[in-house]
């Protein structure tokens, strides 16, 4: 009998069976479950997943013939040995995880319940290759949220399994995916870097040390679990939150470390630490911004296991944003499920997990939990200000315990401290403007972009600046490369700028303003004042002041209340106690259902739209970015030969990615104008080019005629 086959070579002259892609595909993924007690089930969906092509349908379509839905019919066999996890994970391997439905879903429902009745072509031959063993399920609570966890990460190594099992096949051979050295040798070259440290000679440097030397310990000694590590600016947060990763994977045989972080704008320098002292082999980002470069890395058709790596995370350290992270492990698709399963026993370090967006918390803080407890995973929420999530965890993780790395944060404050805060009442803007004019070097952070821009035009012309996200990417780092340099050497320096310079940006001014916002707003443009401990903190004043006429943004406007009652309270608000009571009274405010806008967990727990296990449906929801804002490109001399390769017809994602360097935000009424004027050109529904350049100041940015309306964005 002539056998069937799963794959044919692209030349033609190789070929795979059924039966051994099915077997080599359970192996590898009953291989990557074996970590979370999911042997049996990852064995048994790989032995399942394609049985399909035993019809005469695929065979027939090896030689051209149509497409043929392949994956319903494994589906419907796990399904019927009582086996839902395993059928959910086969019948999304192809188009992505499907919501698990209702019992009146009829045949053609796009849902697992309507694909289990779904008529298929016959494909007995498997039971004469495919012998299915025992299937046991791990121990898991018989809540609905974890199984849909524990779908989603059978799900990834089935993925996973089946991508690499193909592409061995294609390839001749397998390709070398993992990509680094060892953690212990990792650990050996950190210890390394900082052996010249040990001999500090300034009292800075000595409690730099020491909090160095508690993260080495608690690495060592303390039990895989929940942990926040409270490090104020200035104490060597970076270096310590990675030293603690190392000595901890090591002690515990962990396979990775993963850091996530808020924002893709700060994302390069953390992974600059990381490379400077690992070694750039070891260190892999993973964010929209950085596939261009990593698109680079194909040579004749050949990507390079670092590209390879962002597939599927097999790396030791990934740095990657909280979109990317948070994202994926509530997404549906193969792309960005299939890394998943990489996530188990290993370290996350969240960077300013004040940061994670309040729409999502709970969803956020119950993923955070289910990895902890399910997963093998030590998770540390590292923070300047600790957010209050102890209430949250204690909720939806009750069996986890928070613990603090440092002995006493309240001691590190008070020992960093470096700025005096102080509230400097309501100014005019030309007040305003007067007051910044009297300082020759100065940052003041604004809620507008029409608000900089002004105070900007009202500011001594040398050595003035203004950063908003109406300049590109590009023209922006150029900026602030000149404000460094100025500060650096004492020239002029007064700079207007959104709350885009206030995480992250290593800048050092002598003073700072900030208008009203939220307490950890404030606090994050702090950070930019005395950054270095050069001046006593009574010389480094941070100025909180309302603007006359202008409301608080309607988006801030919950944390500004927390705020002003934390000043009201608290005679140093940026004292631990303050910011703890801070983020407390926020959250109570915001209230429980803001903090699940798109309720994801009440999706998973009771269904969406009469839909069980929801997994489709809850991926389309779960999107920490939501705008009506759309990208304007800059037709500007570096950027023109990406244009043309748009009007070529060469969209990939990479040029995509390069040209967001010369991208701007704007809102749909900003737009309008812009296309009044004549001055966009459409290449697609959704890709604008602005031709008219003399709308555009690379010192400013993009000019706008009409109000911005919805007010405030960064």
């Amino acid at each position: 009998m002539k056998p069937c086959l799963a794959h044919r070579s692209t030349d033609g002259q190789r070929v795979q069976t059924v039966q051994k892609h099915l077997e080599d595909t359970a192996k590898l993924a009953a291989e990557f479950a074996h970590p979370f007690g999911g042997e049996s089930q990852g064995r048994m969906a790989g032995l399942l997943h394609d049985i399909g092509k035993y019809s005469e349908d695929f065979q027939h379509r090896l030689d051209g013939g149509p497409s043929v839905d392949h994956s319903t019919a494994g589906a419907q066999v796990a399904w019927a040995m009582r086996q839902p996890e395993v059928a959910f994970a086969i019948a999304g391997h192809h188009g992505g995880l499907p919501d698990g439905g209702g019992k009146s879903d009829p045949a053609d429902a796009p849902t697992l319940l309507g694909r289990c009745k779904k008529a298929v072509a016959s494909c007995e031959g498997w039971q004469k290759e495919i012998t299915l063993t025992e299937v046991c399920r791990p121990a898991l609570p018989q809540d609905n949220f974890s199984l849909s966890f524990y779908i989603r990460m059978l799900y990834s190594c089935l993925v996973d399994a089946d991508y690499l099992d193909t592409e061995t096949f294609m390839n001749g051979s397998p390709r070398r995916r993992n990509m680094g050295e060892s953690l212990d040798v990792l650990l050996q070259r950190l210890q390394t870097y900082v052996d010249p440290w040990w001999t500090p000679t300034t009292s800075l440097n000595r409690k730099r040390c020491e909090i160095l030397r508690r993260c080495l310990e608690q690495g060592r000694t303390a039990s895989s679990g929940l942990f926040t590590l409270t490090v104020p600016t200035g104490g060597g947060k970076t270096v310590s939150s990675l030293a603690f990763a190392l000595t901890h994977a090591v002690a515990h045989q962990k396979q990775r470390i993963i850091y996530v972080i808020p924002y893709t704008s700060i994302i390069d320098q953390t992974a600059s630490v990381f490379t400077d002292i690992l070694g750039q082999e070891n260190v892999l980002e993973h964010h929209s911004g950085s596939e261009a470069v990593l698109s680079d890395l194909y040579t004749d058709d050949t990507p390079s296991s670092k590209v390879l790596a962002t597939e599927n995370w097999d790396a030791p350290i990934i740095v990657t944003t909280a979109v990317q992270f948070f994202e994926s492990l509530f997404a549906n698709r193969s792309s960005r499920c299939r890394k998943l399963h990489n996530l188990v026993n290993s370290v996350v370090i969240f960077d300013e997990a004040q940061t994670l967006p309040l729409p999502f918390l709970r969803p956020c803080v119950a993923a955070i939990g289910q990895l902890v407890q399910y997963y093998g995973v030590t998770a540390v929420l590292c923070t300047a200000t600790q957010p209050a999530l102890g209430p949250l965890f204690n909720e939806l993780a009750p069996v986890l315990t928070l613990q603090e790395i440092m002995e006493d944060p309240a001691e590190l404050y008070a020992f960093f401290r470096r700025t005096v805060l102080h509230q400097s009442g309501e100014h005019t803007e030309q007040e305003l403007a007067d007051k910044l004019s009297s300082d020759s070097q100065v940052l003041c952070v604004v809620n507008r972009r029409t608000t900089a821009r002004r105070l900007f035009e009202m500011l001594p012309s040398e050595g003035r600046f203004c950063l908003t996200t109406l300049l590109c990417p590009s023209d922006r780092k150029h900026l602030l490369a000149e404000i460094r340099t100025r500060l650096q050497t004492g020239a002029p320096c007064r700079v207007v700028a959104t709350s885009l310079i206030e995480a992250g940006v290593d800048l050092d001014f002598p003073a700072v303003w900030r208008e009203e916002a939220g307490l950890d707003s404030i606090l994050q443009a702090a950070g930019r004042c005395n950054r270095e401990g050069k001046r006593s903190a009574d010389q480094s004043p941070v100025s909180v002041f309302r603007l006359v006429g202008q409301p608080v943004p309607t988006m801030i406007r919950p944390n500004t209340d927390a705020t002003r009652a934390i000043l009201r309270d608290f005679a140093d608000p940026a004292e631990p106690a303050a910011i703890y009571a801070y983020f407390s009274l926020f959250l109570s405010l915001k209230g429980g259902d803001a903090l699940d806008q798109k309720a994801i967990l009440p999706g998973f727990a009771h269904g969406m739209e009469g839909r069980i296990l929801p997994f489709a449906t809850a991926a389309e929801r779960f999107r920490f970015i939501e705008s009506p804002a759309v990208t304007v490109y800059l037709a500007l001399p570096e950027a023109e030969s990406l244009i043309e390769s748009l009007r070529t017809g060469a969209c990939s994602r990479a040029v995509y990615r390069r040209l967001g360097q010369y991208g701007v935000t704007v809102y749909p009424q900003h737009l309008m104008a812009l296309q009044s004027a004549g001055a966009v050109e459409a290449l697609d529904k959704e890709t604008w080019i602005l031709r008219d350049i003399t709308l555009y100041d690379r010192s400013i940015g993009l000019t706008l005629d009409v109000p911005t309306g919805q007010g405030w964005m960064i």
